[in-house]
């Protein structure tokens, strides 16, 4: 007599489990990893102070065109005066704005100097002058 036997069942790959298994080697290789770098910082408790000032640092920007024109944050000005005038109304009596001058090769020297007294007399110190790196054409651009 024949015994009857149950057919047998198909093999199966039970991916859930591997991919539990998986995050959690993720994980581990990741916080051992951490655990790994070299941090170069001295340990520092630093002191408190009321006086700091929280508020981002406001800059400006004047540009002088090739053809003499003035523009204060892509806004036309007249002239330099006016664009002294302009940002110290913008400056709200804040006198550490910083200001950056883009000034065209072309502009004549007396015009940019002309522009930084003005902002200098009014007390704003804080004066840069745009350039491009050397080597970098603005033309390529």
């Amino acid at each position: 007599m024949k015994i009857p036997r149950k057919p047998a069942k198909k093999a199966r790959i039970e991916i859930i489990p591997m991919i539990d298994t998986m995050f959690f080697l993720l994980v581990f290789f990741m916080l051992a990893t951490l655990t790994m770098t070299n941090q170069y910082t001295l340990p520092v408790n630093l002191p408190h102070a009321a006086g700091v000032q929280d508020k981002p640092q406001q800059v400006f920007t004047l540009t002088v065109t090739r053809d003499g024109r003035v523009f204060c944050d892509r806004d036309e000005a007249g002239s330099a005066a006016e664009a002294v005038r302009w940002l110290v109304g913008r400056s709200q009596n804040d006198k550490q704005i910083s200001v950056i001058i883009n000034a065209d090769s072309s502009v004549e020297h007396g015009r940019v100097v002309e522009l930084m007294d003005g902002i200098r007399r009014n007390g704003i110190h804080r004066i840069a002058i745009a350039v491009n790196p050397a080597g970098k054409d603005m033309a390529a651009r």
